[in-house]
This record gives structure tokens, sequence and C-alpha cells, in this order.
């Protein structure tokens, strides 16, 4: 089992809200200060310092401030299904209760962290299976595999914007994969993810991006490889799906 896409992302002070989208993995979240919100489309989850907060993949959620004057500080934890599954032994979970509140899965969640930074395997794996473990009796059965949204198309659509991450996208281009109006594809894709296609492509290409600035290449040179209009739009894009600028984002990843 390979653990490199295992990984967390830590925001120290989120100042923008994040709008609706979805991860494909579960993201759990440990909550160090200030109070965090999570609206899903029938319920709206708010978690404190010194708890955790779960959303399932593709589960789509966006994450408004409470206060824009409010200080949020929390570490998010990216476990893709294939990696819970094996931590698990096969066992395929989802969460209904998605707010954790124990000190000792709190441990466990730091355990996790401090593991990945290490980037040896076996450290990785007695951890996971640790966190795993402890995460398991607080989720239920998933009765059918996590297999992305319900749209005949979107594995399609998907696949397409993933290998041509790097090129320019229009509308027309992906509703012709669709086969259907740019207009009824527009509708029908925001209805079953919470996102515009559009907005889906700036996600996607994002986070494809962040893998790369860990090489330490020129943040401008990024911005022009994954066709953004400059600098400045690729940093503000960044800073939406991420919640840090991408220069903060390498200094982090400098700092390690």
């Amino acid at each position: 089992m390979s653990f490199d896409n295992l990984e967390y992302i830590t925001i120290e002070n989120q100042t923008t809200s994040f709008p609706k989208h979805f991860h494909e993995t579960f993201c759990i979240s440990l909550i160090h200060k200030g109070v965090e919100q999570i609206d899903f489309e029938n319920q709206s989850l708010f978690t404190e310092a010194g708890s955790i907060s779960i959303t399932n993949p593709y589960e789509v959620h966006s994450n408004p401030l409470i206060d824009h004057d409010s200080f949020l500080k929390f570490d998010t934890i990216y476990i893709p299904n294939d990696i819970m599954k094996f931590a698990l032994h096969g066992k395929n979970i989802k969460f209904i209760n998605r707010q954790i509140n124990s000190k000792k899965v709190n441990k466990l969640f730091l355990e996790l962290k401090a593991a990945i930074n290490t980037k040896d395997d076996s450290k990785i794996e007695q951890s996971l299976s640790n966190f795993g473990n402890a995460l398991y009796k607080y989720s239920q059965e998933n009765e059918s595999e996590y297999s992305g949204l319900n749209f005949n198309n979107y594995h399609q659509i998907k696949s397409y914007i993933e290998n041509h991450i790097y090129d320019k996208f229009s509308l027309e281009e992906l509703s012709k994969l669709a086969n259907i109006n740019k207009f009824g594809f527009s509708k029908k894709f925001k209805l079953l993810t919470g996102m515009t296609p559009m907005n889906y492509v700036l996600m996607r290409k994002i986070f494809s991006s962040k893998a790369l600035i860990k090489s330490n290449l020129e943040l401008t040179e990024v911005a022009y490889q994954y066709n953004f209009t400059d600098i400045a739009h690729f940093s503000k894009t960044f800073k939406r799906f991420i919640g840090i600028s991408p220069k903060r984002y390498q200094e982090s990843l400098q700092l390690e």
C-alpha cells in the first residue's frame, strides 16, 4: 500500500469562506482555535476547539466564516477511501455523526500527522491503523462503494479534466462530452456537485498545482503552466480553495 496520497494541511488563520465543494477523500479536521462551521445540504455543523469534524468522500459542503474577525486554526488530514479501508482491513465505512470529541482520538490524529511528516511507511501504517481503529466506533458500514456522483457522464468528464489539467477549458467543450446543451449541463452539474463546471475545473487545477509546488518551482511558472491569467489570479484561486496563499504554502513546506 502506498501512502503518497495521504496528506494533511495546516490552516493558521482562515480568513476566507470556502464555497460549495467536495473531496474524493475523508476530510478529518482537528480544530485548535475558534469554531469551524460546515454547511451540508440539510445540516450545519459547528465544531469547537478540541474536537474533530469529518466529511465523507464526495459529500458536498461549504465552510463559511462565522465571524470575519474570528481566529480559526485547524489541521486537516485527507484520507483516501482505499487507504481507510486498508487501515480497517477492508471495512467500508461512512460517518453519520460527523463530530468527535475525544482526547484519545485527538492524540492519535496528531500522531498520524507526525508520522506523515516522517515519510516512513512503517510508522505511517502503524499510526494510521491506530487512528482508523479509534475512528471506527464512530462510523457505520457503508453498504455501497464510494464511486463518485450519480451523473452518467461524470467519470468521463472527470477523466477528461484530469488528463487535460494544464489546458484551458470551456463550458461548451465539457457539455459536448455530456451530450447536452451547455445550459442544461451546467444546471445538472451544479445540482449534483454543488459547483459550477468551471469552478470544479478551478478546484481540480488548484489541487493538482498544490502537489507540483512541492518541487519548489517558481510560482509564476506554476500559474502559467495551469493556464491561469497571471500570478494574482492563481494566488486568489489557490487561497479560495486551500485557505492560504501559494507562497505561504510553499514556505510551510520549506520549514518541514
